[in-house]
């Protein structure tokens, strides 16, 4: 028997479903994370797109949504429109029109939510579609030999003209006066939102979908539930509350609350499968082992038999590995949520029957997962392609984030390859006309590495094209390979480059007055050294000083001017604002500037 458990903290509840201590799925929402799937706004047009035949839709949040012309009901084209006759979108709509929209898909990194106009209000039992008359019928995980009595039922159920309705597998075994039951709280719903859209503007958040206690309950309560366990008292009164509400007091009993020393999740022992979830490459108990490397838009998914010895011969082995590889797989895309295009790159074999008998095996495996998934056969090359519908947002893309040194690619370049890259682009400088100087701000170890290694090189590389061009070499130690900053300055835009460059580096002044620094260190430290005594204050003015002038000799009289301009003193005055006395510092700059014009 399956159970549901749910573990609740103050930042997050967790929810788990096992069959003998096995993760089958998995469900996790922070507490500051607010869904939007499902979500019912009304919004206003604000871009239409033709080449796209799509339209973008202001809903109220920073990112607008996409609106596909095939996700438009016929209720929001003019009276004259034909389906048969094909338009242009810019005729059928115009930019401020207001629409009612649901989200079908949630943001995803620079994407927009998805949205359609093709509204449907899930129930305990139906779900219903009021603008959509051709999209009903009946749930696909409920067997044949059971349709045809829901057929007669969903045909005998008093529904208005236009709308169109799902039986949910919820709904088998139910009476006709259940489900009419169900059917006219989800019309009264659905004329309660018609109501507020009339009297409100756009861009307004008309239906905010349940929290995840009651969607739980509503997509999840199956016969074959033995107990739902939940740790804390307050989620378990609520649970108590909700599962009346939805009218499924056949569970109440099965509501159980955990009090035992150890934690919910470490008594049924599922911690480390969950653990698994957020791992790259996964141990089969055979000894074989999973790789799984998402992109953007497609998964790839890669069988390696490792240490598995489980056939008498190569190809039983292959076979034996990529039955066990399948059942996992199945299990891994439904925990961690993956959607999109997954290619499945198993282990070659040569017998068709063993190839028909994975894809059957991982088909059987996928058929208790909620979302949709269209499977393929697998290929001559032994790929197996399959598309699942998002359901949510991933695992992985709410709890994990692309590294900033590798950028999501896993390695990166070392530091010698780098450097001669680096020497390659600067060559390539230096061939512009008008160059005057390129600044190079690089990490310290490809600093050093240029300057001590590569000098002559990089003298060799402008007595070879005969040009004096002046190549700084800084040294920042808040980088790493393979972030740089390489930046041309021309004769007549010197002050504007010069500007820009440090904003593009990170600041270079920032970065000398951090460099074997006592009292720069962060930012807050820096407020709480400065904040202590004026003699600190102005023992810190003065090292600033002594080190500018340290640097005047690695630049010209007039690069100086235009590096540490007056906009430059005027940030450096913002980061020490909690200064007092600000007569002594006015005094010191300048002096500075004095001597910078002699």
């Amino acid at each position: 028997m399956k159970k549901i458990l749910i573990n609740t903290t103050s930042k997050e509840l967790r929810v788990a479903f096992i069959e003998k201590k096995i993760l089958y799925d998995f469900i996790i929402e922070y507490s500051k994370y607010k869904q939007k799937k499902s979500n019912i706004y009304k919004g206003k047009i604000s871009h239409i797109e033709p080449s796209l035949e799509a339209i973008f839709v202001d809903y109220g949040v920073e990112k607008h949504g996409f609106l596909p012309f095939k996700e438009i009901s016929q209720e929001y084209f003019p009276y004259q429109y034909s389906v048969y006759n094909k338009k242009k979108i810019q005729d059928i709509l115009y930019k401020g029109q207001e629409i009612i929209v649901q989200v079908s898909k949630e943001e995803k990194g620079n994407k927009g939510a998805a949205l359609t106009t093709f509204i449907s209000l899930a129930g305990i039992y139906l779900v219903l579609l009021p603008n959509n008359p051709n999209s009903g019928g009946i749930s696909r995980k409920i067997e044949k030999n059971k349709r045809v009595e829901l057929k007669e039922i969903l045909s005998s159920l008093h529904l208005p003209q236009g709308m169109s309705i799902i039986i949910r597998t919820a709904g088998l075994g139910k009476s006709i006066e259940i489900l009419q039951s169900d059917l006219s709280f989800q019309l009264k719903h659905w004329q309660i939102i018609k109501k507020i859209s009339e009297k409100c503007k756009a861009p307004f958040l008309i239906h905010q979908e349940s929290n995840i206690i009651i969607r739980i309950f509503r997509d999840n309560l199956h016969s074959d539930i033995s107990e739902i366990l939940i740790d804390n008292i307050q989620t378990l009164n609520l649970a108590k509350k909700y599962i009346t509400l939805l009218g499924r007091c056949d569970f109440i009993d099965k509501i159980k609350f955990y009090n035992k020393n150890i934690p919910l999740f470490s008594y049924y022992q599922i911690e480390s499968q969950i653990e698994s979830a957020f791992q790259r490459k996964i141990t089969l108990p055979s000894g074989s082992s999973i790789v799984i490397d998402t992109t953007e838009a497609l998964t790839a998914i890669d069988i390696n038999s490792a240490k598995s010895t489980k056939g008498i011969d190569i190809e039983e082995t292959a076979f034996k590995t990529n039955l066990e590889a399948a059942n996992e797989i199945a299990r891994q895309i439904r925990i961690r949520d993956l959607s999109g295009l997954i290619v499945i790159d198993f282990i070659d074999m040569s017998p068709i029957e063993h190839q028909r008998e994975v894809e059957n095996c991982f088909k059987k495996a996928t058929r208790q997962d909620r979302a949709r998934i269209r499977i393929g056969k697998i290929s001559d090359f032994g790929l197996l392609e399959l598309s699942r519908q998002r359901i949510g947002t991933s695992l992985e893309e709410l709890k994990n984030y692309t590294c900033p040194t590798c950028r999501g690619t896993g390695t990166i370049r070392n530091y010698k390859s780098f450097s001669v890259s680096i020497l390659r682009i600067i060559e390539e400088k230096i061939l512009k006309k008008n160059t005057y100087a390129i600044y190079v701000n690089v990490p310290n170890t490809i600093a050093y590495y240029l300057l001590h290694e590569k000098k002559n090189e990089i003298n060799q590389i402008q007595k070879r094209h005969q040009k004096k061009v002046k190549t700084i070499i800084i040294s920042n130690h808040h980088i790493q390979i393979p972030q740089y900053f390489i930046y041309r300055i021309k004769r007549k835009k010197e002050i504007s480059s010069a500007n820009n460059f440090l904003t593009k580096s990170h600041n270079i002044t920032t970065t000398i007055l951090e460099k074997k620094h006592k009292y720069i260190h962060t930012k807050t430290k820096t407020t709480k050294t400065c904040k202590k005594k004026i003699s600190t204050r102005k023992k810190f003015f003065s090292y600033l000083i002594d080190k500018i002038d340290i640097y005047i000799n690695n630049f010209t009289k007039n690069n100086i001017k235009n590096i540490f301009s007056w906009n430059i003193i005027n940030k450096i005055w913002n980061k020490l604002s909690h200064i007092l006395h600000l007569c002594i510092m006015y005094i010191n700059i300048k002096n500075f500037l004095e001597k910078l014009n002699k």
